[in-house]
């Protein structure tokens, strides 16, 4: 699936770009029980001619009555639509919340840098790191246009010295290089800030 963000993803997939929010199938399958003010009379008047001829569908939101007109097959219609939407909501969130995703979520800048700072970790974390930066170097930078790899250390260790173009090539070697890491190396107490200021002097990262 492309790396796009939720709020895009729904302005695609959503309820209502596709008319299948309630207000929508609820204006295509009936119409509304209109209570109007009568000036003549003084008063709010409902209207009476539908009482009792159609099914209604009162909105717990707002009260509002709805005298549903609709034949079984257009509603059954409506029926596989949510299905499918629904279906379709599940699939999202199970692509959202698996493998790279869980730790890194959605990435949708077109140029990033990964400032890593593995601390003090035990030798099986540092590797589950490398392994979750490894995923997500294949899964998704490679979807992007330019990256680079930081270690936050007391003397910086980057990748590249300037973010560079992606490319199958590229990323293995970034994966090499991350798998060629020591597990400790000297650090200070200024080491992670040191980083982030050298990741954001990149020109070609905007964030």
């Amino acid at each position: 699936q492309p790396l796009v963000s939720s709020s895009k993803w729904l302005q695609i997939h959503g309820l209502k770009r596709n008319k299948l929010s309630l207000s929508q199938i609820l204006s295509q399958i009936g119409f509304q029980h209109r209570k109007d003010y009568v000036t003549a009379l003084g008063k709010l008047v409902a209207s009476r001619y539908a009482a009792g001829l159609f099914p209604q569908y009162k909105r717990a939101q707002d009260g509002s009555v709805y005298n549903l007109t609709a034949k079984k097959e257009l509603i059954l219609h409506f029926v596989d639509c949510l299905m499918g939407a629904i279906e379709l909501y599940k699939q999202r969130m199970e692509w959202l919340t698996s493998e790279s995703r869980q730790i890194f979520g959605v990435i949708q800048e077109r140029c990033i840098v990964i400032v890593l700072h593995f601390g003090t970790v035990a030798p099986a974390e540092f590797d589950l790191c490398r392994d979750a930066l490894s995923m997500v170097l294949v899964e998704q930078v490679t979807q992007i246009a330019k990256f680079n790899l930081i270690r936050a250390a007391r003397d910086l260790m980057k990748w590249q010295q300037k973010s560079a173009p992606v490319s199958e090539h590229a990323v293995k070697s970034a994966v090499t290089w991350l798998w060629k890491l020591d597990h400790m190396t000297a650090a200070s107490h200024t080491s992670s800030t040191e980083a982030l200021l050298e990741a954001m002097s990149d020109e070609a990262v905007s964030s």
